[in-house]
């Protein structure tokens, strides 16, 4: 029997609302939730407010709502954290089948949520994204450059995830509560959306998606996103990828490291020899200064591992590594200047190869990770 002729069964949708000072729109974005899923019979709510310490009157509001609505529960944080910290609070309280996010504002019309709940229902997916980008519904018109931004920040998120959403920065997310409950959230502000999106690819979990219409609000009307969590995304979406990135993205993202490093080598290297210090040793000390620049901009940006060595092997493996590709580096340079090179295009060629084998040496041998592996096949779970 196919999904389509199955019956689903009724389910519990939790949908998690951070706010922080919206007392404007907080109460008519409960009531349309409210009013979206009148007619649905077979899906039951329950609404978890999570107040971010909000100087305005939106507790009050929330506290009224929760009296009028038994729907409705609240969730309080002494101290503004931020709109990932509130999803954190507001998911580890959640107790529906399915979680979904949605704002305070009203960005995002809940009637689309019943859309965005259908592949969960059927089984064949275990997170629905919303998109702005995909729907030929109604859309206020704003920002051309917020929304170019949007655009670039997910490409590089697909580059680095291996997925292709057309939008990443949708708020409107809709997961199993099961697997979204197994995902630890570490941002506290808008990093959560590109962090969420690494996690769902690390765990290859089965992604729809689904156009959305969009109401878009002014900064004059409330909107907090600003550049610096444009760069912060950009942070987070090689934070929390990197590690597990395409190898030819991991390799563009080393080569620019391994420039850095080789810049040191060169530097030192020079003067080194400016000391009159010799050829052979001048080299080997250089590469040894850039083989630990190296090594911190990897754990710190690309293979995401900590020093913390577990057994003699570890610790030997990375030796050896350093130790092969430094005699590489010492005596390639000192045969390009027996053949009439200069010392320093010598040195640069060297630096050259020692990259390549550095990086894989690293990847390979001394910071191994696993793949992905494939996407989750699409297996009906809506079984009785």
């Amino acid at each position: 029997m196919n999904n389509s002729s199955r019956k689903i069964p009724h389910h519990t949708l939790s949908v998690v609302i951070p706010c922080y000072n919206e007392e404007q729109t907080l109460a008519e974005c409960i009531d349309n939730v409210i009013e979206a899923f009148q007619e649905a019979s077979d899906i039951s709510l329950e609404i978890i407010i999570v107040d971010d310490c909000s100087s305005d009157r939106s507790v009050k509001i929330a506290t009224e709502l929760s009296q009028r609505y038994h729907q409705v529960k609240i969730e309080r944080h002494s101290q503004n954290q931020g709109k990932g910290a509130a999803l954190r609070t507001g998911f580890k309280t959640a107790t529906g089948d399915f979680v979904a996010i949605q704002d305070a504002d009203l960005e995002y019309h809940p009637q689309d949520l019943i859309r965005l709940l259908e592949p969960l229902r059927r089984g064949v997916a275990d997170v629905v994204y919303g998109s702005r980008f995909l729907s030929s519904g109604s859309h206020r018109i704003l920002y051309f450059w917020h929304a170019m931004g949007n655009r670039l920040l997910t490409l590089l998120s697909n580059m680095f995830t291996d997925m292709n959403l057309t939008d990443m920065e949708t708020c409107y997310k809709v997961f199993r509560r099961d697997v979204l409950q197994g995902i630890e959230i570490q941002e506290n502000r808008f990093g959560f959306e590109p962090e969420i999106t690494a996690k769902v690819a690390e765990q290859r979990l089965r992604a729809n998606e689904i156009g959305i219409s969009y109401f878009g609000r002014t900064y004059e009307e409330g909107k907090k996103i600003g550049v610096r969590d444009g760069f912060r995304a950009l942070y987070c979406i090689v934070k929390y990828n990197a590690h597990r990135a395409p190898l030819g993205i991991q390799f563009v993202m080393y080569a620019m490291i391994g420039g850095l490093a080789a810049v040191v080598n060169l530097i030192a290297f020079g003067g080194l020899l400016w000391l009159h210090i010799s050829l052979l040793l001048s080299a080997a000390l250089a590469y040894m200064l850039a083989a630990v620049v190296n090594y911190l901009l990897c754990i710190a940006l690309l293979f995401r591992h900590r020093a913390r060595w577990q057994t003699t092997t570890e610790l030997a493996i990375y030796v050896l590594v350093i130790a092969f590709v430094g005699v590489v580096d010492a005596f390639a340079t000192r045969i390009f200047v027996g053949a009439g090179m200069p010392p320093m295009v010598s040195k640069a060629i060297a630096s050259g190869v020692g990259l390549l084998l550095n990086f894989l040496g690293r990847r390979f041998l001394v910071f191994p990770e696993p793949s992905r592996g494939p996407w989750q096949p699409q297996v009906d779970s809506a079984r009785e």
